[in-house]
């Protein structure tokens, strides 16, 4: 019997993300890439029973923190386990690169402040074999996963990395400090990373208490390493903030993306 596909996926309620509705159909893969989809009359090697159930393509995750449990398992569970097929990390400025060795436990400690990940288990799993963020993304290079992944340059180990304790105290970002930080953002994204990420809320502390490095960086910081992805010619922009006068926030905002060139997102609702 010919078998022209790989995978038949029979009788399913498809939703493709159009935003069209919902309809009944077969659909084919051949080589990993959707080959058909409609009323499919060749066989495949591999056939699933899909009625009553719904297929939709693989869920994108543009809102993880992945970035630890990355470095040392193949699976990205709980997302993995519900429909995610590609991840985004390093969001809200918090990850674990760069970063220089006398920093590692200042970085574990913002992130189990700001997402709650147990310092033992961060301490315990990070095998630390990289201080660049280009060096972080070889080292994820040399994994294996069960999804896809895509990692950002956080900026509190960015600014930390730059300024050292100066980053940490929250002082604010001298030219030089800039300039070096826009020129690792710039190297980040040319290495793979999506884009730059940072936080602006008092919701973001370390698990000691301290509110994180980013949280006052100045506007003249903020557009010189979004400049630093302007000179890459790619990489994206997310921001969490309190908005606490929303007028003068989203006007920065808006002169960052209007000089630098780049998308922007924010979060917009917090719990």
């Amino acid at each position: 019997m010919d078998r022209p596909y790989d995978l038949v996926i029979r009788g399913g309620r498809v939703i493709d993300g159009s935003g069209g509705a919902a309809f009944e159909a077969d659909v084919a893969v051949k080589d990993g890439l959707i080959a058909a989809v409609g009323a499919v009359a060749g066989a495949g090697v591999e056939e699933i029973d899909a009625r009553g159930r719904i297929v939709t393509p693989g869920f994108v995750d543009i809102h993880t923190h992945y970035d630890g449990q990355a470095t040392w398992d193949g699976r990205m569970t709980p997302s993995s386990w519900h429909g995610v097929t590609t991840v985004v990390m390093g969001n809200c400025g918090v990850g674990f690169a760069p970063c220089r060795a006398a920093d590692h436990d200042r970085l574990i400690k913002l992130m189990e402040g700001v997402e709650d990940i147990p310092f033992p288990v961060l301490a315990e799993g990070l095998p630390w074999t990289w201080e660049s963020y280009p060096d972080y993304l070889d080292a994820l290079e040399e994994r294996r996963f069960d999804i896809d992944i895509g990692g950002q340059l956080p900026h509190a180990a960015l600014r930390v990395f730059v300024m050292g304790q100066r980053g940490a105290d929250r002082e604010p970002a001298t030219a030089a400090d800039i300039a070096a930080m826009a020129a690792i953002a710039r190297g980040a994204v040319e290495a793979g990373a999506l884009g730059f990420t940072t936080s602006r809320t008092l919701n973001h502390r370390t698990s000691d208490g301290a509110p994180t490095p980013t949280l006052t960086a100045g506007e003249d910081e903020l557009t010189g390493i979004a400049l630093g992805l302007a000179a890459a010619g790619r990489g994206v922009l997310q921001v969490v903030s309190d908005f606490t006068d929303p007028k003068l926030q989203f006007a920065i905002l808006r002169r960052i993306v209007e000089r630098s060139g780049r998308p922007l997102s924010f979060t917009l609702a917090q719990s």
